[in-house]
């Protein structure tokens, strides 16, 4: 099933990059001083909040790519509450009970990606139209438990390859928002790595 990571490809890359994604070292005989300039816009443009010169000319991509990352997180929360609520056989209720964790944490997700839409200048896009299409990962309705398991673990594995190219492509650019997705990362590869151990169980 092809996943949809087309929006993560229209931010450049600062060049050159390191792997990490952060931007390469000054050159040799490079002064480290603070931009002044920059300084003095962020005493005079204050109705722009926390978008400051040093990421403005980003904020837009930014923003969209935080957009599908909410949508991604939206239909996680679906998917892991249709699961929760219709898990059937012996070992339903602890694994009804995880995918209600996992929905929670997916909703607080969703949460810090639409604040941080807010901070950086843009909408956070909650409408239910053209969701799927938005998403980066797949609604399931799946009857077996088994089935759902794999299908969370599918998606999972669809949200940390998209959060990782998130984090490579905005590096330096905006330290603030690379640092809520690397927090976020960490919570879906838990989550994967939950999953997986359910399915080998």
């Amino acid at each position: 099933m092809p996943t949809k990571l087309s929006k993560a490809e229209t931010v450049e890359n600062r060049k050159p990059d390191l792997p990490s994604g952060r931007a390469a070292p000054p050159a040799k005989g490079e002064a480290m001083a603070l931009d002044l300039a920059a300084l003095d816009q962020a005493r005079n443009n204050i109705e722009q909040g926390a978008v400051t010169a040093s990421i403005s000319p980003w904020s837009a991509q930014i923003v969209d790519l935080l957009n599908g990352a909410l949508a991604t997180e939206l239909i996680c929360v679906l998917r892991y509450k249709r699961h929760h609520f219709t898990a059937r056989g012996l070992a339903s209720p602890a694994i009804a009970a995880e995918f209600m964790v996992h929905a929670n944490e997916e909703a607080a997700h969703g949460d810090l990606l639409a604040e941080r839409i807010v901070q950086l200048g843009g909408e956070p896009d909650f409408s239910p139209t053209g969701l799927l299409e938005r998403s980066h990962a797949d609604y399931d309705a799946s009857a077996d438990l088994r089935a759902m398991v794999r299908a969370n673990l599918v998606a999972e594995r669809v949200a940390i390859e998209a959060y990782r190219q998130m984090i490579h492509l905005i590096g330096d650019k905006d330290p603030t928002t690379r640092r809520m997705l690397e927090h976020i990362l960490s919570q879906e590869e838990e989550h994967a790595d939950e999953l997986s151990d359910l399915l080998e169980a």
